[in-house]
């Protein structure tokens, strides 16, 4: 059985770890660095680096922190933020990411994906998400959470990933931030609609969450979070021990 993945997100601003609520709020926690060495020293099976704001201020992603993180760390990287063309993909690359998440960049050329699966393969390309309820409609939404582009968020995953996206990162405004559990309502809904892997994201706020998240959805394949590991409300090591107790596949 394939192991489940445990992934603190780094969401980036002004060369700092932020966190809000609702993708509003941002708070600082503490250097990208340092929290990134401390996660690759201490269970996580990746991590995800999100420069959040590059896309709304129209800029590529900065990569001098990046370079230094990814040279911190030797877990899987992922990163994202301000990706909008296939050099912005060789760039992050290049810097030492492993896979590249698109979001808005996508919604702006479609096209992107498939051009960036072809030149560095689906494994390496990675689509995020931004979805929230509107009127009782998944709606696909821009530039960090800010702008809905009134795309219905299941076609849209379904679309890219037909076009070459390796994975999928559900993003849940509705319930990022605030610790009431994962979406799986909208979760599963990706799951059905998808085969590959799909990790979801906002709204874990305790340990059980993530128990609740891999016995509901056995087709979630990672579960993502940030302020919870950042303030050491859940230790990455005891929710493993959880999820062995459990019998829920991580690498312990």
């Amino acid at each position: 059985m394939i192991t489940k993945r445990i992934i603190p997100c780094l969401d980036v601003k002004d060369g700092r770890v932020v966190k809000g609520v609702n993708f509003e709020k941002l708070g600082d926690v503490a250097s990208p660095v340092d929290l990134a060495r401390y996660y690759s020293e201490n269970g996580a099976d990746e991590l995800v680096f999100y420069d959040i704001t590059a896309s709304a201020e129209g800029r590529a992603l900065f990569t001098d922190i990046l370079t230094e993180t990814a040279r911190t760390v030797f877990i899987p990287l992922t990163v994202g933020g301000g990706i909008n063309t296939t050099a912005d993909f060789d760039r992050v690359l290049k810097c030492g990411a492993d896979k590249v998440s698109v979001n808005s960049g996508a919604i702006r050329d479609p096209s992107l994906v498939g051009k960036a699966a072809k030149l560095y393969g689906d494994q390496c390309v990675v689509l995020s998400v931004d979805v929230k309820r509107v009127d009782g409609v998944l709606r696909v939404y821009a530039k960090g959470g800010r702008e809905n582009t009134g795309m219905e968020a299941i076609e849209w995953i379904r679309r890219c990933v037909g076009e070459g996206a390796g994975e999928v990162v559900v993003n849940s405004i509705d319930t990022d931030g605030v610790k009431q559990g994962f979406d799986l309502e909208m979760l599963e809904k990706v799951c059905e609609a998808v085969q590959v892997p799909v990790i979801a994201s906002g709204g874990a706020g305790k340990i059980e969450d993530f128990i609740t998240l891999f016995n509901a959805l056995p087709g979630v394949d990672a579960g993502l979070a940030a302020s919870i590991f950042h303030f050491g409300e859940v230790r990455i090591s005891d929710l493993k021990k959880e999820m062995q107790k459990n019998g829920i596949p991580a690498r312990y």
